[in-house]
């Protein structure tokens, strides 16, 4: 390697390291690159690079002396590409043209001519120098309307104005000669000498119209000056009478507005001449000058003693005395000043006027009206600064602050106005929502930005109000409360719904493939408009992953810092799958974690505020981990194989917590989180290796739980601890009851899963010491203060008992009869008595009081939940008498039911006494309300996660009827009772449970023992009910009771029906059965589909017959589907049975709904409505449609579910009847139906005016008319439109009685009644129309339609004709025709 030249080398050395150098052909360090020319901008980027050209010093040839300093070469302009040069003219000529040195104007100078200027010598001057501007005369140019300006503003101002002027010949300057062209004040000029009229008083001084404006300088002034005097020799030669004279006649030739502008300008400078003749300069005898000075008096801007102040600037109150001593204050300027002046009053709110929001210090929303002391900072704004406090403009504007301290004030204060905005402290004080607000304005953005600072502090305030932004308070306490419930590790993502629903080939994807795939849309959004659908998203989408990461790696921040980090970051991977990964795959950001918040040795650390978090473990950094092991079993997989977690959860839990050398808080959450992590990764199936190494520890913490059960009070945190492990056993447990042979696709994963099995025999004796603890903590359960105390310990040890049994049932090698004597000795001497306790019975009637279901308002959207950040809203703690309360039934209620379905699921012997649990009275009233009819509350995202374990709480209540109505009948009251909760509760299950609502399908929905009534006389009271309405119902009945009965022999049919069409997607139903079914190998992730609605919609008992009819429209040939008959029979079929027995299933469907199903069975094929089975199940719909008690509640206009548009179906409606019908009674009724008075007259145009020829076809009798007449009669059509058009089908003989005789006795009676009408207050064109009509039937040949039209009466369907005549005409109707015809006759018919 070539050595450096070194201090006190020769040249001689020099060069021998160059000849070294270029023998050893080395390549240089640097490279020199010829830059080309800027004009050319890319020109030479696509040139080869130059040779290797090396500069060598040779010395060899030099001369001795250096050379003669000779003047060099002119260098020559090279032409550039754009601009070349002309062939014929000279370079250097060109370049001597456009040279604008300094030098080039030197040799040009030509000297003015001054031969014909007078020689002034100047005046002789006390002083050396002329003088100078000083602060003291600052107000001798001052103007009086000056405005806020600055001393060197206005001198500049007044300098410019005077530069401005044209300058006079006579300006006088003091002590000074006269300037060239000049005059002193006692010789005037002799131009100005003959300026004044013998006789008069106007001396013409200058010209005062003409200025020369718009000629260029010297010519301008010359040019006036030259017009001036002409125009004043002109008026010298003149006589005072020929002036006059001529003036009045310029007068009179003149506008006189403009005569008055001359006069006003005339005064103004007469004015202006005064004032500065009559202010003389002070040090020098007064004269007339012909130019105002610019300059002015000092004391014309200074008040003087004894002048009084203007009422517009009144004297500032100041709070200091102002002294001449003090530096730069000799000239105060005290628009400056008002600043020191004392605030001005509060102005107190008279209306109800809305007013900036003011937020103190520490985020608190001051009243407009509070009046605090200004040392408390709340007053440095400028707008409103009598109100303390500052308003969220400012706080931005703040910011920006160039002071590092004020930004990161700003910022602490924004976080704390977003921390107490989620709290809910500003309620309905404020109009509208602060976060939402904040967003819009780009206050995540300015966060961003803000984690780009240089400064620490202004890092950790951004830090701090992006978690403030991000983890709503009380959302992670309460996750992490319920996470040993039933499925309580299970949770929502939180991220927004998107409302673009994916196709259903898509549906079918997995989860976990759906959730990796970004749309190439998505990746190409900028983040601001992500983040204005998902705050997340567009988080992620700025790189701030790798910001945080480097604060954490690189700055080393402090405790605070750090855990609003881990908090973010956990908020992070809640969002969804996709982010989860993100925040795995960042680079060394988990590393970092890992390595600097989980180490496996540090110093101890005492109670009390620790200085660094580094080096220190931090159970916020195992939460993270275990929340991202959540989001995926690859995750897990890929945390415990890659980041060595198995040493951490050794080092972790194989100690108490007492023994870690932390502070006791600390090392019990730490030891909980720990626990946890393991519970996530055994749900996959992993980590049972780490069983068979703690399994001391385990079994010890097993031994040591009932001495900490005992002591009194219970500490919360060692009964999350207990429920945590008892988790953890439980799922290990599970483990070991699966079977191994399911196929693992990751690598990873599979290998982690060959050495993570646990065998039966590792947990078989778990049993015992969990049972000892539940002994334990029932004993507590008639004191509910300590019963509230254990928290999740008893539902815990419950579902352990329950995973138990489980796989011990699927152990091969087990004896059977072992299993089943230890269920039926737990039965005996535990559940049995625990059942007939009182205190059991006084949780089963808590459940109404803790149902979010029964308690809608408990669900309400939190106050401050903007759409695209979504947070459950649990701010300020859950009440105690709600679902995730202190005093919540739920949870123990739920594991006792679990664990009783697994026993009676097991032991069938057992399943009776065992049943006994829903026969308590709090059960069935709270059944009772759930079933109730009410209005459906909006699904939030609390409402959701509340909503899914309440569901759960009811699906195994029913699992359990079901197992024992196979066993023996149900009382009928009861019976009817599950049946309708698991109608109810298949309506409402949410994502994330398709495995329950096929189980719903496939056992109670669709069972016959939860159908008492076929037995109990449902069938004859149905037919008794027709008989009883035969009287008064106008169609005749089809047998309902025959129906009802058939319904109930094919309800296998129709269980079979509704399983094709109504159950969820496949990928959908594996994964959840894998959850419900504890297939742990087979579970993708602990993350829940996003809840954007129910499952199934509230309308799901027609759903068969909308997919058929939409199979039908999408496709080509229009041919129906396979068994097309025997899908509309079952559904028809099962709407009948609920519909006849269980009408609240249907409350949720409006009868217009049910209305357009029933045309869909006659759209769907053209030959379906002919079958007899079909034409008697609609017409007993159609006759329950039209009841009393119902039809009132058909409203056609409201937006029905699933239909964009009622017309546009009625339209398709007639056009299949128009084509297919061919006179269908039945057909015909639904046609008539929509036509009553009381719906859209759209329904009636579409009829009467596109679709006529359908009106020969509707020959539905008026005794089979399922509605009175008086529905389409009354009230008196009113649209002139549809009366022309009911005129038009009666004469020209389209609408026939024959033919169509309901529509016919309704035009007849809407025509009768329009044209005998007698409005007053009808419009000209109205009124003609009555007159053209009653005219041209007065006119009628065909005798028998015009008497209908004239003597129609009322209506009566009994009658043939379907209306009562008079047998002559009132005698006000006969005046008013007489009247009319009289008129006809004598002018004869009026065309129309």
């Amino acid at each position: 390697m070539l050595s450096r030249p070194k201090p006190g080398e020769s040249e001689m050395d020099l060069l021998r390291f160059q000849s070294q150098f270029l023998a050893a052909g080395a390549a240089p360090a640097v490279q020199l690159v010829k830059k080309g020319n800027r004009g050319d901008g890319d020109a030479n980027s696509n040139r080869p690079p130059l040779q290797d050209h090396r500069d060598v010093v040779m010395l060899d040839n030099l001369p001795d002396l250096p050379p003669a300093l000779v003047p060099s070469p002119p260098k020559r302009a090279r032409p550039s590409p754009g601009h070349p040069l002309p062939e014929d003219e000279d370079p250097e000529e060109r370049l001597r043209r456009h040279d604008q040195h300094i030098t080039a104007v030197l040799t040009k100078i030509i000297e003015r001519d001054t031969s014909s200027v007078a020689v002034k010598l100047p005046v002789p001057s006390a002083v050396a120098f002329p003088p100078v501007f000083h602060r003291s005369r600052d107000t001798q140019g001052k103007s009086a309307t000056s405005g806020k300006r600055s001393i060197f503003a206005q001198e500049i101002a007044a300098r410019r104005i005077s530069e401005a002027r044209v300058p006079s010949a006579g300006e006088v300057v003091p002590n000074l000669g006269p300037p060239e062209g000049a005059v002193t004040c006692e010789t005037p000029a002799p131009r100005e000498q003959g300026c004044q009229l013998p006789g008069s008083s106007h001396s013409f001084q200058g010209p005062n119209l003409v200025t020369g404006k718009g000629l260029r300088g010297q010519e301008a002034e010359q040019e006036a000056q030259t017009i001036h005097e002409e125009n004043v020799a002109r008026l010298q030669a003149m006589a005072p009478e020929e002036i006059l004279q001529e003036q009045q006649r310029l007068l009179a030739q003149l506008d006189p507005s403009l005569v008055a502008f001359l006069r006003s300008h005339s005064r103004t400078q007469e004015q202006t001449g005064e004032k500065a003749s009559e202010e003389p300069r002070p040090g020098r005898p007064s004269a007339n000058v012909t130019k105002e000075e610019p300059l002015m008096s000092s004391s014309a801007s200074e008040p003087k003693k004894g002048d009084k102040l203007e009422p517009e600037a009144p004297a500032l109150a100041l709070p200091v005395t102002l002294q001449k001593e003090w530096l730069h204050m000799d000239t105060v300027e005290l628009e400056k000043l008002h600043w020191t002046q004392d605030l001005p009053p509060l102005r107190r709110q008279q209306t109800q006027e809305r007013m900036q929001a003011r937020f103190s210090l520490q985020g608190e929303l001051l009243a407009p009206d509070m009046d605090l002391p200004t040392h408390l900072g709340l007053h440095h704004h400028g707008e409103e600064a009598e109100r303390a406090g500052y308003s969220l403009q400012e706080l931005f504007h703040l910011t920006r602050s160039q002071v590092s301290q004020q930004r990161a004030l700003a910022l602490h204060v924004l976080a704390q106005v977003i921390s107490r905005a989620q709290a809910g402290e500003f309620g309905d004080r404020l109009a509208g929502s602060v976060l939402s607000l904040l967003l819009d304005a780009g206050f995540l953005f300015l966060l961003r930005f803000s984690l780009d600072d240089r400064v620490d502090g202004v890092i950790a305030a951004a830090i701090r109000a992006l978690r403030a932004l991000l983890v709503a308070p009380g959302d992670e306490e309460l996750l992490d409360s319920t996470f040993s419930w039933y499925h309580g590790a299970l949770t929502f993502p939180l991220m927004p719904s998107q409302e673009d629903k994916e196709d259903e080939d898509e549906d079918e994807e997995h989860p976990a493939e759906k959730a990796k795939r970004k749309s190439p849309e998505e990746e190409s959004r900028p983040p601001p408009d992500l983040a204005r659908h998902d705050v997340i998203k567009g988080l992620l989408a700025t790189s701030l992953l790798p910001r945080l990461r480097y604060v954490l790696e690189v700055t080393y921040p402090g405790p605070a810092v750090v855990l609003d980090i881990l908090a973010v970051l956990i908020r992070l991977a809640r969002h969804s799958l996709e982010s989860a990964t993100r925040v795995l795959e960042c680079p060394r950001l988990i590393e970092t974690i890992v390595r600097e918040f989980l180490p496996t040795s540090w110093s101890p650390v005492e109670a009390g505020p620790t200085p660094s978090l580094y080096k220190v473990p931090c159970a916020t950094a195992m939460k993270l981990l275990r929340v991202l092991a959540s989001a995926g079993r690859n995750i897990a997989a890929r945390l415990l194989s890659s980041f060595d977690l198995r040493s951490r959860l050794f080092r972790f839990i194989a100690e108490a917590p007492q023994e870690l050398t932390l502070p006791p808080e600390e090392a019990e959450t730490l030891s909980i989180e720990a626990l946890r992590l393991w519970a996530v990764a055994a749900s996959y199936g992993q980590g049972g290796d780490l069983y068979r190494d703690l399994y001391p520890v385990v079994m010890r913490a097993l031994q040591v739980m009932p001495q900490e059960l005992s002591i009194h009070p219970p500490q919360p945190l060692s009964m999350q601890r207990i429920a945590s492990l008892l988790t953890l056993l439980t799922q290990l447990t599970l483990a070991a009851g699966s079977t191994p042979t399911e196929t693992i696709s990751n690598s990873v994963e599979a290998s982690l899963s060959v050495t993570s099995l646990v065998t039966w025999t590792q947990v078989s004796g778990l049993q015992p010491l969990v049972e000892l603890c539940l002994r334990q903590t029932l004993k507590l359960l008639s004191r509910p203060e300590m019963w509230r105390a254990v928290g999740p310990v008893p539902a815990a040890c419950l579902l352990f008992l329950g995973a138990f049994y489980q796989a011990w049932s699927k152990q091969p090698s087990s004896c059977p009869e072992d299993w089943l004597q230890d269920m039926e000795r737990l039965s005996e001497e535990l559940l049995l008595p625990l059942l007939s306790q009182p205190a059991l019975g006084s949780l089963w009637d808590s459940l109404r009081h803790c149902s979010p279901l029964c308690n809608p308002l408990s669900c309400a959207q939190a106050p401050e939940a903007p759409p695209s950040l979504v947070s459950l809203g649990c701010s300020g703690g859950c009440p105690p008498l709600s679902l995730a309360g202190s005093a919540s039934p739920f949870p123990f209620l739920t594991a006792l039911l679990s664990l009783l379905n697994t026993m009676a699921w097991i032991h069938k012997g057992l399943c009776g006494q065992l049943a006994a649990v829903l026969a308590a009275p709090g059960l069935q009233k709270y059944f009772l309300q759930c079933v109730a009819p009410g209005a459906a509350s909006p699904l939030t995202p609390f409402s959701a996660w509340a909503l899914r374990h309440e569901y759960h709480l009811q699906y195994l209540a029913l699992a359990l009827a079901q197992k024992a109505a196979t066993l023996q009948p149900l009382p009928a009251t009861h019976a009817a009772l599950y049946h309708g909760m698991a109608l109810a509760l298949l309506s409402r299950l949410l994502p994330g449970s398709e495995y329950l609502a096929h189980e719903l399908l496939l056992s109670c929905v669709f069972r016959l023992e939860f159908l008492p009534e076929r037995t109990s006389g449902g069938p004859e009271a149905a037919d008794f009910s027709d008989q009883l309405s035969l009287g008064s119902s106008r169609a005749p009945r089809c047998g309902q009771g025959a129906l009802l009965a058939q319904a109930c022999q094919d309800l296998p049919s129709i269980r079979s029906c509704y399983l094709t069409h109504c159950s969820p997607a496949q990928a959908s139903l594996l994964a959840s059965q894998a959850l419900y079914r504890a297939e742990l190998r087979r579970l993708p992730t602990l993350l829940l589909p996003v809840p954007t609605e129910p499952l199934l919609p509230t309308d799901w008992p027609f759903l068969p017959l909308i997919r058929l009819y939409h199979q039908v429209s999408d496709t080509p040939s229009g041919l129906p589907p396979t068994d097309t008959v025997g899908t509309a029979m079952r559904v028809l079929q099962w709407v009948l049975v609920l519909e006849s027995w269980r009408p609240q299933a249907l409350w949720a469907v409006p009868p217009a709904a049910h209305l357009a199903r029933l045309m869909c069975v006659f759209l769907v094929d053209s030959e379906l409505f002919r079958e007899s089975p079909v034409q008697r199940l609609v017409a007993v719909l159609l006759a329950q449609l039209c009841q009393p008690q119902v039809l009132p509640n058909l409203n056609l206009d409201c937006p029905l579910p699933g239909l964009t548009s009622f017309p546009d179906l009625y339209t398709n409606f007639l056009d299949h009847f128009e084509a297919v019908s061919f006179g269908d009674h039945l057909f015909g009724s639904l046609v008539l139906l929509p036509l009553q008075r009381r719906f859209s007259v759209t329904l009636r145009l579409a009829l009467f005016g596109e679709h006529v020829g359908a009106l020969r076809a509707l020959s539905l009798p008026l005794t089979q008319l399922p509605v009175s007449l008086e529905c389409y009669t009354v009230p008196p059509e009113d649209n002139l439109a549809l009366l022309q058009l009911y005129f038009r089908t009666l004469v020209t003989g389209a609408l026939r009685p024959h033919w169509c005789p309901v529509l016919y006795a309704v035009a007849v009676a809407h025509v009768n009644s329009f044209i005998f009408s007698q409005d007053p207050q009808s419009s000209d064109e109205v009124k003609a129309a009555r007159r053209s009509m009653l005219q041209k039937t007065w006119l009628l040949a065909d005798e028998g339609l015009r008497r209908h039209l004239l003597h129609y009466k009322l209506p009566n369907s009994t009658l043939p004709e379907g209306f009562e005549l008079y047998p002559q005409l009132p005698p006000l109707r006969q005046h008013y025709l007489q009247r009319l015809t009289s008129a006809v006759l004598q002018n004869g018919v009026s065309e129309t």
